[in-house]
């Protein structure tokens, strides 16, 4: 086994392609199954996702063996040789082609619902499948992509035969692979986790690396310093004494995300401050705080109740917020709200109290029904809610609360991830779709001077 699953396949195949994340390339993905891999590395490259859908012709009477492929736009790829060597008359091959010309065309009504092709015409094209046997399948894709007169065309895959490889390196202007064995198999005897990639997971998958595109921030290596340097200690007044809280702010900053965290959770939570430095290096300030004082968080730590206690956790939003708009260094900033958990109800019900200082909300596996209908439908700052696939519950409950919503609203969902996104990537994805939210809404108007 070489890989976990097709997106460990994926990671490790981004970290291959890097030298192309400055040429703002354009990955295509052939569905269904390289679509998880082609989606981790147009996340890993900061590049647009879509797919070019191709079919593979199989043999009569033992379809996995590819004779052949077509792929949209009319490709017709024939292995010639072995046609004749197995003897298929052109009468079955005809009938063959016509049943896939009918399911590839399914498939791009789905996966596009009558989108077109992205324009390919002078772009670097990076062509990715979860893996090439024979070839027959990724040469008619090829074939399809140089229709369109690409400026540089790779074929990128995680593992693919030694002697496919040696064939296929001829006809793109790059192969790029990770591994090419000699005695080949299949494709999934090379992963540990090789199930059946569906229609449903494709769509979502596109439909998350377009949210990411069109709320795209370019983004930076790991490595990278933290733009705002280590966070400062604040402490906000507020009816019961004082709020604890770390201020991050990088230079020229174009807003403030103050974040209102889960039940349980605090300042020092490391999902909250991962997100807050992708934050930091987008060019945004972040206030991490707690809601309750210490002596609060005491006496919930016995009870649990005020971690519950959505009203107040409100009320507290809006008196920190209220003293960031007067604040020597985050005085005329368009305020945000991240909120996580329960904290994404209390960030909604603050934002409903003070429609004029909120000017954009994103939340994280959140419960947004906890801030009631009535609040719901007094939000007026643009709200990006993410749920994790695999978080049933709480989706469904997104769901409802998005349809209740007064404001622009949208829901996207990453695939495979759980409530608290700890699977691999998941957080940095949430993060990158937060930063482009508030990089789209946090924008001083020209009538607007920060003092």
């Amino acid at each position: 086994m070489l890989f976990h699953d097709r997106a460990d396949a994926g990671r490790q195949l981004a970290n291959r392609l890097r030298q192309f994340r400055s040429v703002n390339p354009l990955v295509l993905a052939l569905p269904r199954g390289g679509v998880p891999v082609g989606y981790e590395v147009a996340r890993g490259l900061c590049a647009p996702l879509d797919v070019l859908a191709v079919r593979k012709l199989g043999a009569p009477w033992q379809p996995e063996l590819g004779v052949g492929a077509i792929a949209e736009g009319g490709v017709l790829v024939v292995d010639a040789p072995l046609v004749r060597e197995l003897g298929i008359a052109t009468s079955a091959l005809e009938e063959i082609a016509e049943r896939e010309m009918a399911e590839l065309e399914r498939r791009v009504h789905v996966y596009r619902g009558g989108r077109p092709l992205p324009a390919v015409e002078g772009r670097t094209v990076i062509l990715v499948d979860d893996g090439v046997a024979t070839g027959s399948t990724a040469r008619a894709a090829i074939r399809a992509v140089r229709e369109h007169h690409p400026r540089q065309l790779i074929l990128a895959v995680p593992v693919i035969a030694a002697e496919t490889a040696r064939d296929l390196g001829r006809e793109v202007d790059k192969l790029v692979y990770l591994h090419a064995p000699e005695v080949f198999y299949a494709v999934g005897c090379w992963y540990e986790l090789f199930p059946q990639t569906t229609d449903e997971e494709v769509a979502s998958l596109l439909e998350l690396a377009r949210e990411a595109a069109l709320h795209s921030v370019p983004a930076r290596e790991s490595s990278a310093p933290a733009a705002a340097g280590d966070p400062a200690e604040v402490s906000i007044p507020c009816e019961a004494g004082l709020l604890e809280g770390f201020l991050a702010i990088p230079p020229a900053p174009h807003g403030l995300v103050i974040f209102a965290h889960g039940s349980g959770s605090g300042r020092h939570s490391p999902r909250n401050q991962h997100v807050a430095r992708v934050l930091q290096h987008a060019g945004l300030a972040t206030l991490l705080l707690d809601l309750l004082t210490l002596d609060e968080e005491q006496e919930d730590a016995l009870t649990g109740h005020l971690r519950f206690d959505i009203g107040l956790l409100a009320r507290r939003l809006v008196a920190v917020t209220r003293w960031a708009s007067g604040a020597p260094l985050t005085r005329g900033l368009p305020v945000g709200y991240f909120g996580a958990s329960t904290g994404a109800g209390a960030a909604l019900e603050a934002a409903a109290q003070v429609p004029e200082l909120v000017r954009a909300i994103v939340s994280r596996g959140g419960r947004p029904d906890l801030a009631g209908e009535r609040n719901l439908a007094r939000v007026r700052a643009p709200t990006l809610l993410i749920v994790g696939g695999r978080d049933e519950e709480v989706l469904e409950l997104n769901r409802q609360a998005l349809a209740l919503l007064g404001a622009d609203r949208r829901l996207v969902v990453v695939p495979r991830a759980t409530h608290l996104f700890e699977e691999p990537g998941a957080l940095d994805t949430v993060a990158r779709l937060a930063a482009g939210w508030f990089a789209q809404y946090l924008v001083l108007n020209e009538s607007e001077v920060r003092v």
